[in-house]
Formats: structure tokens, C-alpha cells, sequence
């Protein structure tokens, strides 16, 4: 049976904003003083709510002034993570490079250390938490990576990790393997390693059902370009999508994205205008992780000039235990769109409709017919004062496939 959830003050439906370049703020499709029908997990109908009542007996009625948007998406985390790495954030703080840090053992070789020696039970512990976290922030569906294991023991502990995760967490959680973040101490040879994970890790990802998505870390301190490309194009020929750690610190990694269909480059913070050509000539979502920039101290992603070339743009957080610890998305999507100069419309796109088309989703991101009914209300009077108060204004109600979260 159908249910009407409202009245709501405005509800930011996104309905028919298009996935790629630059929006206005018509592109929001506001519907004032409106309910939304939803039966079976999605939505069936928006509209006047007086008018809506019409056709249910059954209304969740919604008090008090409310701005009601689409569920928010963070199509990039590293979530499952033991230990922290509070030790290299003081570090760069006083100015030792990200770099720098991970030659000396720290960074993620730190987090590798700690995530190998800490128990699943206490990293699902830690996942659950982060993610209804998240959830309370009104994000109803993460990406979750690996890469803090480096071994094939490991990375797939990790991601069973995610895997039992979903029976604790209301958010859908979207896996990722990352295996091949950094060489680990143990392969003194980046290819050697990468032909390991080639032939002992992916095939397993397969048969356990654990991902479709394999990511890599494009960077010479990480992996090069043609190494990057050779390993992600045996992996789309085994049937897995891919993602991409792109143009972080040095470029190259958006090119190999564009040319092989990636679903998403992210990073690009040292993208050149060159880059953004390349991107918004593709089908392949930039995503711009505002965090790694904060709390690396490094500029941002530039993504005022790819909505303006055309590219499709989102935002994600990074979450994860060393560049990007703070793991609020509103917050920083908020900032990046004061330095970026982007419209409420391009923020919320970002986080919404276009981070669901970076994971491959289109069932989700806008309150539209036949959507999930995922929701976040916040207590406003006008959808303005959501991004005005940098993100720290969170949503007093949270819906996932139609149901009221009440808390977690």
C-alpha cells in the first residue's frame, strides 16, 4: 500500500538536471508545499500534498518547516580501517610532505600494519559505527574500499568485512577493492606484486561475490601509468568495472580512466586543463574529495572548470584514517563549493544523482518516479540555508527504501 510522507516546505527533487557540465540553480526542480508517495521502496509520485492526500489513507505527517532532499551518496571511502594515524597528521602539520611520510614507513603503510594485526570483529565494529555515522548526516549509500590489506589474506578479510557489515548497516554499503594501493613492504617489484593480485585475488573477488569494482592508485610512488593500465585492462576483461586514484599529485591517471571507461577518476587535484579535456570528452565521473585537500593542505580539485568544460562532477569525502579523517560530506561539499565557486544545484548534483552514476547506479539521487525512496529532511525553511550554514545544519529525519530511520 502506498504512504504519503509530508508536507514539506520544499522538496529539492533534481528531477531532470542533466549528468554532465555545468547548473544553475533551476536545475534543483523545487516542488513548494509537497508530499512524496512512495510504495515498494520507491517513489511513486511528487506533488501538491494537499492533492496527494487524496489517493493514501496512509500519511506520515512531518511537522515544523522542512527542505526535503534526495538521499546523499559518498561514492568514495576507505571505511574499514584499525588504528590511527593521528601521528601523520601532526607530522604535516608541521610540514613533512604526504609523500615523504609514506618513504618513512608512516601514511598507508601504517594503517596496513595496524588493519593486518586487528581482529575483524573490532574492524566491523568500526565500519558500523562510521557508517551510521554517516547515515545520521543523511548518507544513504557508501562506497567502501579496500587497501589496508595488501595481501590476498587480507584484502579479502576486509571485504567480508563490508560484505557482513550489510546485515548491521541500513546504508548501502557499494564495495571496492583497492589491493593495489601501494607495493607492500613484502614485493620489492610492482609488477611481481600486481601479477600476484592478478592471479590469486581477483579471481577469488569473483567466485566469494565480494566486488565487481577494482581500483588502483595511479602515481609513481604508487604505480605508474602503464603498469596501472596493463593491470586495470585484465581486470575489465575478467568483467569487473573499474575506478581510479587519479592525478592526485601527478597526472596520467585520468587519461588511462578516460581511455578504458572508467566509472569514476578521483582525486585530479593536479589535473591541467589538458585532464579536464580528456574528462569532459568521456562518460567517466570526476570526483573531487575535498577532504584529501583539507587535511593534505593541497588545492582542490579544479571543478569549476570541469562543469564548465562539460564534465560530470561529484563529491565524495575520502573517509579514511590519514589525508582525510573528518568524514563530514555536507561539510565538504559546503567548502568546496565556496573555493570552487560552484551552484547549490552543481553541490548537490555532486552529491546526490552524479556520485550515483560514479558507482554505476541510476536507481537513486533524485526524488523522481520509479527512484528509491531514500530521503534526508532538514530543518530549514529554505533549501539555501543548508549549504549557507557550511554543511553543519544535519537532517532531523532520514529515510532508506521508504522507512523512517529513527536512529541507529
Amino acid at each position: 500500500m502506498s504512504k504519503l510522507i509530508g508536507p514539506f516546505k520544499e522538496i529539492v527533487t533534481l528531477s531532470s538536471a542533466p549528468e554532465k557540465g555545468a547548473l544553475d540553480d533551476s536545475a534543483l526542480d523545487i516542488v513548494q508545499n509537497a508530499g512524496v508517495l512512495v510504495d515498494d521502496e520507491k517513489i511513486l509520485k511528487v506533488g501538491d500534498f494537499d492533492t496527494l492526500k487524496s489517493e493514501t489513507s496512509d500519511v506520515e505527517e512531518i511537522a515544523g518547516d522542512q527542505v526535503l532532499l534526495p538521499g546523499l551518496i559518498d561514492c568514495h571511502t576507505h571505511l574499514v580501517w584499525g588504528g590511527t594515524r593521528a601521528r601523520d597528521y601532526t607530522l604535516r602539520m608541521s610540514g613533512e610532505s604526504y609523500e615523504k611520510i609514506l618513504e618513512q614507513g608512516g601514511g598507508i603503510f601504517d594503517s596496513v600494519e595496524k588493519t593486518r594485526a586487528a581482529p575483524s570483529t573490532d574492524l566491523l565494529t568500526g565500519l558500523i559505527r562510521r557508517a551510521n555515522r554517516h547515515l545520521m548526516d543523511g548518507v544513504t549509500t557508501i562506497e567502501v574500499k579496500s587497501g589496508y590489506g595488501l595481501n590476498v589474506e587480507n584484502e579479502l578479510k576486509i571485504l567480508e568485512v563490508v560484505k557482513d557489515a550489510k546485515a548491521d548497516v541500513i546504508s548501502d554499503l557499494i564495495p571496492t577493492c583497492l589491493a593495489a594501493h601501494v607495493c607492500p613492504k613484502e614485493f620489492s617489484d610492482k609488477r611481481e606484486f600486481l601479477n600476484y593480485l592478478e592471479n590469486d585475488l581477483l579471481p577469488q573477488l569473483l567466485v566469494k561475490g565480494l566486488t565487481n569494482r577494482i581500483d588502483i592508485f595511479v602515481e609513481p610512488s604508487a604505480f605508474p601509468m602503464e603498469m596501472a593500465k596493463e593491470y586495470l585492462s585484465k581486470a575489465k576483461n575478467l568483467g569487473f568495472e573499474l575506478t581510479i586514484h587519479a592525478d592526485q599529485f601527478h597526472i596520467g591517471g585520468s587519461q588511462i580512466a578516460a581511455e578504458l571507461g572508467a566509472r569514476s577518476a578521483d582525486h585530479l587535484e593536479a589535473s591541467t586543463d589538458r585532464e579536464v579535456r580528456i574528462l569532459a570528452k568521456s562518460e567517466t565521473v570526476a570526483v573531487a574529495l575535498p577532504g584529501a585537500s583539507i587535511g593534505l593542505g593541497m588545492n582542490f580539485t579544479p571543478a569549476r572548470k570541469l562543469l564548465d568544460a562539460g564534465a560530470s562532477l561529484a563529491i565524495s569525502t575520502d573517509w579514511n584514517p590519514g589525508s582525510a579523517p573528518m568524514g563530514d560530506l555536507l561539510v565538504q561539499a559546503a567548502i568546496l563549493g565556496i573555493y570552487e565557486k560552484l551552484s547549490s544545484a552543481e553541490i548537490f548534483a555532486g552529491i546526490t544523482f552524479r556520485a550515483a552514476k560514479a558507482l554505476g547506479l541510476n536507481d537513486r539521487g533524485r526524488i523522481a518516479n520509479g527512484m528509491k525512496a531514500d530521503l534526508a529532511a532538514f530543518p530549514v525553511n529554505d533549501y539555501r540555508e543548508i549549504l549557507y550554514n557550511q554543511g553543519k545544519i544535519k537532517p532531523s529525519l532520514v529515510w532508506k527504501n521508504g522507512k523512517e530511520v529513527n536512529h541507529v
